[in-house]
């Protein structure tokens, strides 16, 4: 796998698009990235595993974290393009991360865009790219495989980011073998062990479940033989246990016998039992009562005798708790003496680490004389001020005069530069005016038709309208006959039936009269002849019925008069803005409707799409008259700016001449300056610099000593409180109160204790105190629990008797059946017996769990096993050549611990002879012995056939723990690796590897985002 090119666009922080040339850098063989801390080095790399894998290293993807850059201006897409040649295939990766994006409509916000990836392939034959695809699944799963390495080993073996440099050196064998086992593709070994697996497994469960049928009959046969010695020594053994047949089949045998002569004992004892069953009858009564007396003596004697052997107990609970109220009164003083030992203790481990940075001398002396030689030291210091400004201008003038040599250097280049290219301005003026003019004509056009596009599409609206609603009042209409029919028909009704109840109105009246009560309308109170009911008379209620059903049907018809109202004038509306706004057609192109005719939807579309065609294309053309313009003012501009640069390059030169002759002679003045300054040092400032930390060390010292000496004051101080509060409390020596002190928890259980005994000592006494229990306890002890044993008995042994002897011809019975069904299972289960143990024998062994693989390798590992010999051979080429012959790594198959063997790694060390764990070398050691096993590892899986070529490496820091001896032996390794065609990039802050590497790629922060720049050749090394 070799990298190519990469593009990183708002993302970490680079705020701009930055682009990285690994062609250019690989050319070398050995590059180094560099940059301050924080500029972005790491998300360079970061950016390389996106782009393959879809996420970044380690806690960079932890959950909230963003990718997206804070310096990216809104608008621009966080996105990350890499090309690279992996399998014999030039690939280009584009991926943007989910990102927030302005809302294109609504309301102002931002969305969440998903994330995207493009995959595109480089065809050599016809020189383009062709797309393969946009899934984030099928791209994930082809990079994946042509890589042949997840994320976590890709940055393992390829990236080594920020320390994890020696986590294949220090994994463990499980780790190293899921790793060596992905690059070179041992899956078809690991297949064989699951066949070999499943094959067990498969024939383990038809063993298992014949074991557990023939299990389940021996279980049957154990509860049916209850009783009989058999079942207290049931079968033992699991499903797949050897042997378990044979157990079963001879404990069924000895079963059945048991059985037969246990039937043959129940028969004899059932005859016994029925001649005893009259021989139990006692008295219980008195016997119970006696029993009750005699145990509450005996407990309350018990109970006296506990009480006597705790009482000594009781005595040292009230003495501890006396003696504790005492110490009490010394506890303020116990913890003030506590705090000043531990301040003593403070100052003078602070007095004795300031001794240390003192001279011999000095390392007794007081605090006042090392104030002194303090404030001597600081005036020696203070004379040393106009030397210190000296030095810093000659700094400055001979980094004035290195500008000088720069300018005059760039002067003459923008000369050169800037004849050539007033040689060429007038042609190219004159092309950029003609190109401002030809799109400002078309805006003029696009302008025209804009006025005339959008009343065409006013008129083909509203023609759409008129249609319709022309259809709608055709519908209105027929709905108001309708209407009005039904209006009609309603409004007879009614008064057919208002008629009608008028001509029965009497018999209604009549319905109402009472004798006595007056006539509403005669007045009498007699009602000789109350007219009747007819056949056809409706009342009150029926009549308002009609009404309301006639007032509906009008309301409803006044409101599809009022719908067709409406109806019919939107679409007079409709058809006049049709006809009104023929302003905006052309005469000439034959568009427009003919005088006095409604123009169809056909005719005005027609009309519509060619405006919309024609402003299209000078709207497109007229959309450049801003870039034309920018770009002749541009011209315009850069050919001010040349000329005047031009003018002002030769001003300089002139200037620069006199200038170095000043700064020559203010040089030769400071030099003298800076030589009585400088005195036995080699600078002015190394001079202040040993003065300053001599002035500290002092200062240090005599805090500390004045420290000490007052926490040795406090700590006399409170000794003396200490003894004075212990003599007064009653204590000989303050040790004596300390240790009579006791906590309140402790105290409240030892009066826990003591209340306990006094209040059990009184229940006692209560209890011997009783009437009649001492009488008691002088009686024989009394046995109720045998007497009515003894009364039960006999009934019980007579129905157990009779129950035992049907259980035994039951068992008998049942033995037999089950024992024949166990011998066909026995037989039917010896074949698959036989199969498994072949099998299993042979997945154990592969497995490494069989006690005849001794090492307990499994397949896998034995290959993998070589494997990692190769790895080994090929680092020991390195790592001895980085160390000077010290180092040598060795494979070992040895167990370790309990673990399984075949991957384990070792160093030899030749200084001493011994092998040991590759866990023992130091920080160097580890950083170059780490190195040399992760490029044997990659000649390893490039070497092997169908692995992975990995072309490209990267090493993240460790270079700072190596010395300059190592540090040449580990890069001239690494620039080695070039006779493989292989390139090596190393992220380092150290400075001497930016004088040794020629093929440079720094990161630069700013105020505005980080950038990158490409440094080559004898510009990265005087940089």
């Amino acid at each position: 796998m070799r990298l190519h090119r990469l593009e990183i666009t708002a993302f970490g922080p680079f705020g701009t698009t930055q682009t990285v040339d690994f062609d250019t850098l690989s050319s070398a063989g050995l590059f180094l990235l560099h940059g301050p801390t924080g500029a972005g080095k790491t998300s360079v790399l970061d950016a390389v595993c996106f782009a393959l894998y879809g996420s970044v290293p380690g806690v960079r993807q932890s959950p909230g974290a963003s990718l997206r850059s804070d310096h990216a201006p809104v608008g621009t897409y966080t996105e990350v393009l890499l090309e690279l040649t992996v399998g014999e295939r030039r690939l280009e990766i584009t991926r943007r991360p989910a990102q927030q994006r302005p809302k294109k409509r609504g309301t102002p916000g931002f969305t969440t865009e998903k994330a995207q990836t493009w995959l595109r392939e480089y065809d050599p034959a016809t020189g383009e790219w062709a797309g393969l695809s946009r899934s984030h699944q099928e791209i994930g799963e082809e990079i994946t495989q042509l890589v042949g390495m997840s994320r976590e080993q890709f940055c393992q073996v390829v990236l080594l980011p920020q320390g994890d440099f020696a986590k294949f050196l220090r994994a463990d064998a499980e780790a190293r073998g899921k790793l060596l086992g992905r690059l070179f593709d041992t899956r078809r070994f690991a297949a064989v062990e699951e066949r070999l697996a499943d094959l067990r497994r498969a024939a383990e469960q038809q063993v298992r479940e014949g074991d557990e049928r023939l299990l389940t009959l021996a279980h049957r046969m154990t509860q049916a033989a209850g009783g009989l010695d058999a079942a207290r020594a049931p079968v033992e053994g699991r499903p797949g246990d050897p042997g378990l047949a044979e157990s079963v089949l001879t404990w069924a045998a000895v079963a059945r016998t048991e059985a037969r002569e246990a039937l043959d004992i129940a028969g004899v004892r059932f005859t016994a039992a029925e001649r005893g069953q009259a021989a139990a009858r006692a008295a219980l009564d008195a016997e119970k009562e006696l029993a009750d007396r005699q145990a509450r003596h005996a407990d309350a004697l018990r109970r006296r005798e506990q009480l006597t052997a705790r009482a000594p107990e009781r005595d040292r609970h009230q003495a501890a708790l006396d003696r504790s109220l005492k110490a009490e009164r010394v506890a303020p003083a116990l913890g003030l003496r506590k705090d000043a030992e531990r301040e003593h203790a403070t100052a003078q481990a602070a007095r004795e680490r300031s001794r240390a940075h003192l001279p011999p001398d000095l390392a007794d002396q007081g605090a006042e004389h090392l104030s002194a030689l303090e404030h001597r030291l600081r005036g020696e210091l203070g004379g040393l001020g106009s030397a210190r400004r000296a030095e810093q201008r000659a700094a400055a003038l001979a980094e004035e005069r290195a500008a000088l040599t720069r300018e005059a250097r760039a002067d003459e280049d923008a000369l050169q530069d800037a004849a050539g290219w007033l040689a060429d301005w007038e042609p190219r003026r004159t092309a950029l005016a003609e190109r401002v003019e030809a799109t400002t004509d078309a805006a003029a056009r696009a302008e025209h038709l804009a006025g005339r596009l959008e009343p065409a599409r006013r008129r083909l609206a509203a023609a759409r309208r008129r249609d319709a609603l022309e259809r709608d009042t055709a519908a209105a209409e027929a709905r108001l006959t309708d209407a009005r029919e039904h209006r009609n028909t309603a409004h007879e009704a009614w008064l057919d039936v208002k008629s009608r109840r008028l001509r029965g109105i009497a018999a209604e009246l009549a319905a109402t009269l009472t004798d006595g009560d007056a006539c509403q309308v005669c007045g009498s109170t007699t009602h000789p002849a109350p007219a009747r009911t007819t056949a056809d008379h409706v009342d009150r209620a029926t009549e308002d019925a009609a009404y309301a059903a006639y007032t509906r049907a009008d309301e409803s018809r006044t409101a599809v008069e009022r719908e067709l109202a409406v109806t019919r004038e939107a679409w007079s509306t409709a058809r006049a803005e049709v006809l009104s706004a023929a302003d905006g057609s052309d005469p000439a192109d034959g568009s427009a409707s003919a005088p006095g005719s409604d123009p169809t939807i056909d005719e005005l579309t027609r009309e519509v799409e060619e405006l919309t065609r024609l402003h299209g294309e000078a709207h497109a053309l007229a959309g450049q008259t801003h870039h034309a313009r920018e770009a002749l003012a541009r011209a315009e501009r850069e050919y001010e700016e040349r000329v005047g640069a031009q003018r002002e390059a030769e001003r300089r030169v002139a200037a620069r001449t006199s200038r170095r002759e000043a700064l020559d002679g203010e040089q030769a003045t400071l030099d003298e300056e800076l030589a009585r300054g400088r005195g036995a040092f080699g600078s002015v400032a190394e001079h202040a610099t040993r003065l300053e930390r001599q002035i500290a060390v002092l200062v240090e010292a005599a805090a500390a000593v004045r420290s000490a000496e007052l926490a040795a004051q406090r700590l006399k101080e409170a000794d003396d409180r200490l003894a004075d509060a212990a003599y007064r409390a009653g204590f000989t020596t303050p040790a004596e109160a300390r240790d009579a002190l006791v906590g309140e928890t402790e105290r409240r259980a030892l009066q826990q204790h003591v209340d306990v005994w006094q209040a059990e000592a009184a229940a006692v006494a209560d209890r011997l105190a009783e009437p009649g229990t001492a009488a008691a306890a002088a009686l024989p002890p009394a046995d109720p629990e045998a007497a009515a044993a003894a009364h039960t008995a006999a009934d019980r042994g007579l129905r157990q008797a009779a129950s035992d002897l049907a259980a035994a011809r039951e068992r008998e019975t049942g033995l037999t059946g089950l024992s024949r069904q166990a011998g066909t299972e026995v037989r039917r289960l010896g074949p698959l017996r036989e199969e498994y143990d072949r099998v299993a024998r042979l997945a154990a062994l592969t497995a490494g769990t069989s006690a005849e693989n001794e090492r307990r390798m499994r397949l896998e590992s034995y290959v993998l096993a070589a494997r990692l010999e190769q790895v080994a051979a090929a680092a020991t080429a390195r790592l001895q050549r980085m160390s000077s012959g010290r180092y040598t790594l060795v494979h070992s198959d040895a167990r370790s611990g309990g673990k399984r063997a075949g991957l384990g790694l070792h160093v030899v060390d030749a200084w001493t002879g011994n092998e040991r764990d590759t866990a023992t070398l130091s920080g160097g050691e580890t950083f170059f012995a780490s190195l040399a096993l992760a490029l044997g590892l990659a000649d390893v899986v490039t070497d092997e056939a169908g692995g992975v070529r990995l072309d490209t490496l990267f090493i993240d820091e460790g270079f700072g723990s190596l010395d300059e001896q190592t540090l040449d032996e580990v890069l001239d390794v690494l620039d080695s690796l070039r006779e493989r065609d292989r390139s090596v990039g190393i992220v380092s802050h150290v400075g001497d590897l930016r004088r040794r590497i020629p093929a440079q790629l720094e990161v630069v922060k700013a105020r505005h985002g980080s950038a990158v720049r490409l440094r080559t050749g004898g510009d990265a090394l005087s940089g």
